[in-house]
């Protein structure tokens, strides 16, 4: 299947399973007549193979076009959790020659063990990717940015599933950091 049959069979099952009209509050307080929960797809069974060839080629290509070598990608719990492993499984299965590695950030440091705010296969010597499934304000996507840095990784762009249009690639951009995104508002609603 090519690519392109992918991302419009990701797209469906986003607008099918995701997408939801009507008068919401959103986890930035702000209010909404979109919801957007990625969760429903993410964690299906095809919207997440979908998910990880669709964005694991996006990676590839903004990679590509940085002159980087990315090392691990990651983001805040629970939204970027399975889009991270659906990457980081499509790039073993693409057979990369180093495959991205997946991790995630923590809301808060454990309180107890090590106490670690990042698990998984983080390498903060290597250029690193933040992953979120929706962006509204980029408050998330910022949240996780300042985890990876306290912990010394070097984000090199965001990755985001869905751009809601609403502010937040801006605000993410403002800080310095680009922002790649596989959808946008206009292509779901």
């Amino acid at each position: 299947m090519s690519l392109q049959a992918d991302r419009q069979e990701l797209r469906t099952i986003l607008k099918a399973k995701s997408v939801k009209t009507g008068k919401f509050t959103l986890a930035s307080g702000k209010e909404s007549d979109l919801y957007v929960d990625c969760r429903v797809t993410t964690l299906d069974s095809r919207g997440a193979v979908l998910v990880g060839r669709v964005l694991h080629d996006l990676l590839r290509r903004e990679e590509a076009k940085r002159g980087l070598s990315i090392g691990s990608l990651g983001g805040l719990t629970m939204g970027a959790d399975p889009i991270t492993l659906a990457v980081a499984m499509s790039s073993s299965m693409a057979g990369d020659a180093k495959p991205v590695q997946a991790f995630v950030v923590r809301k808060e440091a454990k309180g107890h063990g090590r106490g670690k705010r990042i698990e998984g296969n983080f390498t903060p010597d290597q250029p690193i990717v933040v992953v979120d499934d929706v962006i509204t304000t980029g408050d998330s996507t910022l949240k996780a940015i300042q985890a990876i840095e306290e912990e010394g990784g070097k984000v090199a762009f965001a990755l985001i599933l869905v751009d809601r249009q609403e502010g937040g690639r801006e605000n993410i951009e403002s800080k310095g950091y680009p922002v790649v995104a596989a959808f946008t508002r206009p292509e779901l609603v």
